[in-house]
């Protein structure tokens, strides 16, 4: 298990670490912060969750790619046992992301979180009109 402080939160699914490590949480994605409706709201939402100081532990899938094509690690992230991606899923600030269709081993969770949340509309799922659930493809909701 790898650990480290948070130095910058970069988006909704994004963040540094002050020793430089750019960390993806794994198996979601948030709305992009230019382009697409609620990025804001879900940057905002990590950084409450995950903000500069915080100690946060790392955790890889090994079921899952360990870095993306942009050199970012991908890992899930936990704050006080907490998993942050499952946090941001469930109050709909992302949705999961299941790249080439691998499913990592909270994705059945992630679904749950995200079936609940659409259903009471939280997040971006009350906030765009455009918004659709399809984990093979990523977050899909309609311009900002």
């Amino acid at each position: 298990m790898e650990s480290g402080t948070v130095g910058r939160v970069s988006d909704g699914d994004t963040l540094r670490l002050t020793d430089g490590r750019k960390i993806r949480i794994v198996q979601i994605d948030a709305p992009e912060l230019e382009t697409d409706c609620y990025g804001q709201p879900a940057r905002r939402a990590l950084h409450r969750l995950a903000a500069p100081g915080t100690h946060v532990t790392l955790e890889r899938d090994p079921a899952l790619d360990a870095t993306d094509r942009y050199g970012r690690l991908l890992r899930y992230i936990a704050v006080d046992g907490n998993d942050i991606g499952l946090a941001l899923v469930a109050e709909g600030a992302a949705e999961p992301y299941f790249f080439r269709k691998q499913r990592g081993r909270h994705a059945d969770e992630l679904l749950i979180a995200a079936n609940s949340a659409r259903a009471a509309r939280r997040g971006l799922w009350g906030a765009c009109p455009g918004a659709r659930l399809e984990p093979g493809i990523g977050s899909v909701t309609g311009p900002a």
